[in-house]
């Protein structure tokens, strides 16, 4: 059974940083491209960062760039998103995403449950 488990939220003041964990088990995810999604309360979900798998690709979403950074450890099968100088406006649930391919763009195959930030002003 494949599961994409995220670790790592919690409570911060603005100006803070959090560490995102998300621990993948279940198959081989050698040919997947791992990343992040965030859902505000009242807005949809939206794309925060990939990275891909085989060849560390990266792509990050404008309203992130130079403050977050995404990571993996292909050995633990895990993905991390370092979140610096968070903002209240990056508040809300974070979901880990795996889609096979180089991008999440073609339709995400397996979601994570999500992990709570919130930051406060």
């Amino acid at each position: 059974q494949v599961q994409l488990v995220e670790s790592g939220g919690g409570l911060v003041q603005a100006g803070g940083s959090l560490r995102l964990s998300c621990a993948a088990s279940g198959r081989t995810f050698n040919n997947y491209a791992m990343g992040w999604f965030r859902q505000a309360p009242g807005k949809e979900r939206e794309f925060v960062a990939r990275i891909s798998w085989g060849n560390g690709t990266i792509k990050y979403a404008e309203f992130v760039k130079g403050r977050f950074t995404i990571s993996r450890d292909n050995a633990k099968n895990t993905v991390y998103l370092q979140m610096n100088s968070l903002k209240p406006e990056d508040a809300g649930v974070y979901y880990c995403a795996a889609a096979k391919g180089l991008t999440l763009g073609g339709g995400i195959d397996y979601w994570g449950k999500g992990t709570l930030v919130t930051v406060s002003s």
